[in-house]
C-alpha cells in the first residue's frame, strides 16, 4: 500500500477515492479531509485573480460549475458598488455600509463574499435539484469536466440506469461549488487616518482585507503575493478559522504565491512556527505572466518545478515538524499527519499538451489560465472597447511597463484607454491622477503622511526637484518620462467591472487598465466558457494558437531581453552589486538552460509536433545567452582595466 501523500498529487482525480478509503495510513480522520479536498478540485484548472476588476465577480459566474476562481480584495469600494449591483440584479435585501461606518473595509468584503457564496450555493441547488425543469444546466456542469474525471464517467455509466429521483439525490451528494478564493497584495497595507489621526494597524488596507476574508462564510482560500509581510501574517494567528480542526479540516486556507523554492520554505515555516498551515504553494513565473511581474534573478519556471517536484516531501516534513512544534503547548488540535498541500502553477500555460505536461512531469495538482480568459466575456468583467483591443493585440503590443506606482515592471497593453486619458493630462501640462482612491499611496519622499508616485501632488514635486538638478536636456527627459509613466492603475484595473455593466463611471473616468500577460499574443478571438476549457482540455482545437512558442522558450526569450535591456541601462564602472546582481543572473539562467537541454532531449510523451521549433528557439536562446556573456564580460574587464 502506497502512502496517502503520493495520492494527494492529484486529488481531483476522483478514482483516488477507492485508494484512500482502504489506505491503512488513512483512517477516519484523514478520508474527512479526503472528501472535502475532492469536492473543491473538480477541475484541473482554476481561474487566478486579474487585475482589480477583471474578476471581482467570476465567481459569480462560474463557482456553480464547480471552478475555482480569485477575487482581488483592493478595492472596497468597487465591492461595495457590485454588492449593490447583484442584490438588486437578484432582488436581494441590500443595505449600504458606507465609508462613514467604522471597520467599512472589512464589513464590505465580507457581506460581498457572503452574498457570493450564498449565490453560488443557490445556482448549484437548482443544478442540483434540476428545479428549472430542465436537464441542460446538469449535462452542461458535467461537460465541462476532464474527460478522464471519475466523477464524469460515473455519471454517465448510472445515468441511463436511475430515476430522476435517484439522480437528484446523487448530485446533492457529489456536486460542490468551486472554491471562492481572495488576493491580498501584502505590501499594498497602507495606513489609514480618522479625523487626521493614524488608526491602529488593524485598520490598514490588507489587515482589514483579511479580517473582512475571515469573517465571511466562504470555506476558500486568501492567496497572498507580493511578496513577505510578517506584521499580516502575525494578524491571521488572531482568527481560528486559519487553524486546522480535530479532524485536519481547514475553513479558510492559505496559499502563499511564490517564485521560487527558497521562498516557499522560509514564508511557509514562518507560517507554520505561528501554528498556521500553507496549504498551496503557487508557482507563477516572474516574466511570462499577467499584472505586476516580480522578475527572479534568472530562476526559469521548468528548474523551479523541478525542485518542488524533487523536494516536496521535504517541505511537507519541515512544515509539519514546525508546525507540530508551535501548536504542542496549545489547546489547538495538533495534527498526527501532515495537512494536504497542494503544488499549483501558473503563467504563459496555452496548450492542452503544456496543462497535461505540467500535471504528469510536474506533478501539480492545479494549473492557473489567466491571459486567455479575458477573452471570455462568460467569466471576467471586460468591456467591450478594451476587448477589442486585446482581440487584435500582438507581441508588440504587449510589453513590461513602468506604469505601476508600486514601482514593479507591469505587464501593459500598448494604446489602452487609460494610457490614452493620463498622455492626454501630460500634454496639457498636468501628469499625475487625482487619486481618488489612494491604495498605493505609499511614499513619504516629499510628504510626511504617504502619497501614491502616479498622483499629481507626487508628480509635480517630483518634476520639481529634476528641475532643480544639473542634468542634461537627455537625462531630464528619461528622468521626466519615468515620473510621468505612472499611471493611477487603482482606478484603471477597476473601471472594466463597471462599464461591462452599464454602471456610471463619471467619479472614475471610463479609462481602463489592462495587464494582461504575454500569452495574448497568441488567442485572438472572443469566446465562450465551454470553448475556452474544451481548449485546456484539449478536447477542440479551435483555438490553438498559431506560431506560439513553447511556454518555457517564451519565458527564456522575456528573461533575455529582460537581461539585455538591464545590461543597457548599466554604465561602467559597475557597482559591486550590479556585479553580484549579474554574476548570479548568468549562472542561474545558464543552470536554466542546460536544464532545458536535457528536459526536451529526454522527453518523449510530449511535444514532439512541435520539438523541431523547441529545439531552433533553445539555439536561439543560447546563442543570445552567449552574446549576452560576452558582453558582460568586456564590462567587467573595461571595469578591470579602468
Amino acid at each position: 500500500m502506497i502512502k496517502c501523500m503520493l495520492f494527494r498529487y492529484n486529488l481531483w482525480l476522483t478514482s483516488y477515492l477507492i485508494e484512500l478509503k482502504t489506505c491503512r495510513f488513512c483512517n477516519r480522520e484523514s478520508q474527512v479531509v479526503m472528501k472535502k479536498v475532492i469536492m473543491v478540485n473538480t477541475h484541473s484548472f482554476h481561474v487566478p485573480v486579474m487585475g482589480i476588476g477583471f474578476t471581482i465577480d467570476t465567481p459569480m459566474k462560474v463557482a456553480q460549475l464547480g471552478i475555482d476562481s480569485v477575487i482581488s480584495l483592493v478595492d472596497d469600494g468597487l465591492i461595495e458598488r457590485l454588492r449593490k449591483y447583484y442584490c438588486e440584479k437578484y432582488a436581494l435585501p441590500y443595505q449600504e455600509i458606507s465609508a462613514r461606518m467604522e471597520d467599512f473595509r472589512a464589513k464590505r468584503i465580507t457581506s460581498y463574499l457572503d452574498m457570493m457564496h450564498q449565490q453560488a450555493e443557490e445556482k448549484l441547488d437548482k443544478i442540483r435539484t434540476m428545479a428549472s425543469g430542465k436537464f441542460d444546466e446538469v449535462k452542461a456542469y458535467f461537460q465541462l469536466l476532464p474527460d478522464q474525471s471519475s466523477l464524469k464517467r460515473e455519471f454517465n455509466e448510472m445515468l441511463p440506469q436511475v430515476s430522476m429521483q435517484e439522480l437528484r439525490q446523487w448530485l446533492k451528494t457529489k456536486l460542490s461549488v468551486g472554491s471562492i478564493d481572495v488576493n491580498i497584495m501584502t505590501k499594498v497595507d497602507k495606513d489609514n487616518f480618522k479625523d487626521g489621526e493614524a488608526l491602529p494597524v488593524e485598520f490598514n488596507d490588507a489587515h482589514a482585507a483579511l479580517r473582512g476574508f475571515a469573517k465571511s462564510t466562504v470555506e476558500s482560500s486568501v492567496v497572498l503575493s507580493a511578496g513577505m509581510n510578517p506584521r499580516l501574517y502575525s494578524y491571521m494567528a488572531q482568527f481560528e478559522a486559519f487553524f486546522a480542526t480535530a479532524t485536519g479540516s481547514l475553513k479558510k486556507k492559505i496559499v502563499l504565491k511564490v517564485s521560487d523554492f527558497r521562498s516557499a520554505l522560509i514564508q511557509g515555516r514562518l507560517l507554520a512556527k505561528k501554528g498556521l498551515w500553507v496549504s498551496e504553494f503557487r508557482i507563477e513565473s516572474g516574466l511570462n505572466c499577467g499584472g505586476h511581474a516580480f522578475a527572479s534573478e534568472g530562476h526559469l519556471m521548468g528548474p523551479i518545478l523541478a525542485e518542488f517536484r524533487e523536494k516536496r516531501q521535504m517541505l511537507v516534513k519541515t512544515l509539519h515538524e514546525a508546525l507540530v512544534g508551535a501548536l504542542d503547548n496549545t489547546e489547538k488540535p495538533v495534527p498526527d499527519e501532515p495537512l494536504p498541500l497542494k503544488i499549483t502553477a501558473q503563467g504563459g500555460v496555452g496548450t492542452a499538451e503544456e496543462h497535461q505536461f505540467l500535471m504528469d512531469h510536474y506533478q501539480v495538482d492545479s494549473v492557473g489560465w489567466g491571459t486567455p480568459f479575458l477573452l471570455v466575456p462568460e467569466v471576467v468583467s471586460i468591456d467591450k472597447e478594451t476587448l477589442a483591443k486585446l482581440e487584435v493585440a500582438g507581441e508588440k503590443d504587449l510589453y513590461l511597463s513602468g506604469v505601476s506606482p508600486l514601482g514593479v515592471p507591469f505587464n501593459n497593453l500598448r494604446g489602452n484607454t487609460k494610457d490614452i486619458e493620463k498622455q492626454a493630462d501630460i500634454d496639457r501640462g498636468k501628469p499625475g491622477s487625482t487619486c481618488p482612491k489612494q491604495y498605493v499611496a505609499l511614499n513619504n519622499e516629499f510628504t510626511e503622511r504617504r502619497i501614491c508616485t502616479a498622483s499629481r501632488q507626487y508628480q509635480r514635486k517630483k518634476i520639481a526637484r529634476l528641475k532643480q538638478q544639473d542634468l542634461s536636456d537627455e537625462a531630464y527627459e528619461k528622468a521626466y518620462d519615468a515620473v510621468v509613466e505612472r499611471g493611477c492603475i487603482c482606478v484603471g484595473l477597476g473601471t472594466s467591472a463597471l462599464l461591462s455593466k452599464g454602471m456610471d463611471t463619471r467619479e472614475e473616468g471610463a479609462g481602463v487598465s489592462v495587464c494582461p500577460g504575454p500569452n495574448m499574443a497568441y488567442f485572438s478571438q472572443r469566446t465562450s466558457l465551454k470553448q475556452m476549457v474544451d481548449h485546456i482540455y484539449g478536447r477542440s482545437m479551435e483555438l490553438q494558437p498559431q506560431n506560439r512558442p513553447n511556454m518555457f522558450m517564451k519565458e527564456l526569450f522575456l528573461y533575455l531581453d529582460y537581461l539585455q535591456k538591464q545590461v543597457k541601462e548599466y554604465e561602467i564602472p559597475l557597482s559591486k552589486e550590479q556585479q553580484k546582481y549579474l554574476k548570479s543572473f548568468m549562472k542561474n539562467m545558464g543552470e536554466g538552460i542546460e536544464y532545458y537541454q536535457q528536459l526536451f532531449s529526454s522527453v518523449t510523451n510530449y511535444f514532439q509536433d512541435s520539438k523541431v521549433q523547441i529545439e531552433a528557439d533553445l539555439s536561439r536562446g543560447i546563442r543570445w545567452f552567449k552574446q549576452l556573456r560576452k558582453k558582460i564580460d568586456e564590462m567587467n574587464q573595461a571595469e578591470v582595466m579602468a
